[in-house]
């Protein structure tokens, strides 16, 4: 009840469903230790008692007791490789690409047809305004000349803009 005497509302569910029941457990019958019942040690054996964790817990031991196992079947576990980076930066050297043949959507059809009639200019397409970096050579370009200003271009790219009449411009900032 909540503080005026009134039975709180229902919580309603949300987020993910909720899990599925475990399979049933198996049945006590079949179990082996109902076939163990009277022996003395269970299956455990008649010497060393069957106590908890007697090699210790998890991956206890690497570099001791169970040392022959790391280096058989973990090689390299143990131990540092490389130089550290500190202050690293994920995004550092993240290059966002455009291919050639999405060149003529950055610019919109009204500037596409105008040009198409007027040849004596060409459009300049700023591939680094549009929040890219460096232009691939996937694709056909229309035969019409253009300015594509980018940090960097494939020589794949290259070629065809220049096919097209085009020119390729090596810009360093936006």
């Amino acid at each position: 009840f909540g503080s005026s005497g009134c039975p709180a509302p229902a919580p309603t569910r949300r987020g993910p469903p909720a899990p599925r029941a475990p399979p049933p457990a198996m049945t006590a019958r079949l179990k082996k230790s109902r076939h163990l019942r009277g022996q003395v040690s269970n299956g455990r054996g008649r010497i060393g008692k069957h106590r908890k964790h007697p090699g210790g817990c998890g991956n206890s031991g690497g570099q001791h007791h169970h040392r022959i196992n790391f280096d058989k079947y973990h090689p390299g576990y143990f131990g540092k490789v490389g130089m550290r980076n500190f202050h690293f930066i994920k995004h550092g050297k993240v290059i966002p690409t455009i291919n050639v043949e999405r060149l003529w959507p950055l610019v919109s059809e009204q500037t596409r047809t105008y040009y198409k009639e007027h040849t004596d200019k060409a459009p300049v397409i700023d591939v680094v305004k549009a929040g890219y970096m460096k232009v691939t050579g996937k694709g056909q370009l229309p035969e019409q000349p253009m300015i594509v200003k980018a940090r960097y271009f494939t020589k794949e790219a290259e070629t065809k803009i220049k096919e097209a009449g085009g020119v390729c411009v090596l810009c360093a900032d936006a």
